[in-house]
């Protein structure tokens, strides 16, 4: 059997690169020293999040980054022999993403960019238009960035790709329109959790969810970063609380098992399903 460890972080971060690249540091220290092969780190975890999702500011928006920026290749050099999945705000051209990149210290393994964008962000960013699964030192890998994970096809397509892995970026906050006395009774923090656990459960694979903590302008995040096992069952949490949730298990035997009666991906009937309309 080999086991791996993987770990998902919950952690708060804002405009300052320089601040974020020493957060970043830290839980990838904390991370290795708990012997994580992968680091799942959060949505626009260089640069921070949009600080009004309603109404955002042009002129407040994260800094935009290149793909071959200087902050990205020191997240490179932090992993090093390490997994990493980092987000961020991504420069091409005239056009802006919201991005996710997978390192090792080697280079870049894999690149997402955020095809569902909810509504307020179609200020700030373009829409990304495919899922694609990639091969990493930790087996094959798929990145969701938070939004992206309400949509079932989103983590089919990278499970029908070959991903074992989904590592789901956000920077999911609280309910904007109906905001609860209490997180644990707010209805985003229980569609976080449902998402996750369904997401992982419906493609019999490894999920890690991470997610930011803290408050940004008029935005409220959640936290509750996660490991998720093929089965739909939490193997490790941070609950609200800034942290690594990290689990240990051995991902082909979970899935293998998770797959031995039934096969979710080789049971399907495609010809009954309605195809998609333009």
């Amino acid at each position: 059997m080999a086991t791996l460890r993987i770990a998902a972080a919950s952690a708060h971060f804002g405009r300052d690169l320089e601040f974020d690249l020493l957060r970043i540091a830290k839980l990838v220290s904390d991370a290795r020293e708990a012997g994580s092969a992968l680091l799942v780190l959060p949505d626009a975890a260089l640069g921070g999040y949009l600080a009004d999702l309603r109404h955002p500011d042009p002129d407040a928006l994260p800094p935009a980054l290149d793909p071959d920026d200087p902050a990205l290749k020191q997240v490179a050099e932090l992993a090093a022999e390490m997994v990493v999945c980092v987000g961020y705000r991504e420069a091409d051209g005239d056009r802006r993403y919201n991005a996710a990149v997978c390192v090792t210290g080697d280079g870049v393994l894999g690149r997402h960019r955020k095809v569902h964008l909810p509504a307020g962000e179609a200020a700030a960013y373009d829409p990304g238009d495919r899922f694609d699964a990639f091969d990493t030192p930790v087996g094959r890998v798929g990145m969701l960035i938070d939004y992206d994970k309400t949509f079932p096809e989103s983590a089919r397509s990278l499970a029908l790709d070959g991903a074992e892995i989904i590592a789901c970026l956000s920077a999911w906050p609280t309910s904007i329109t109906n905001r609860a006395p209490r997180m644990a009774q707010d209805r985003q923090s229980r569609l976080f959790d449902l998402y996750d656990c369904a997401r992982a459960a419906e493609n019999q694979v490894v999920l890690a969810s991470s997610n930011q903590t803290g408050a940004l302008g008029g935005m409220r995040f959640l936290g509750q970063a996660k490991v998720v096992g093929p089965g739909g069952d939490i193997l490790a949490r941070t609950w609200s609380k800034a942290g690594l949730a990290i689990a240990e298990l051995d991902v082909a035997a979970e899935i293998a098992s998770a797959r031995r009666v039934l096969k979710h991906i080789d049971e399907r009937r495609p010809s009954s399903y309605r195809a998609a309309l333009p």
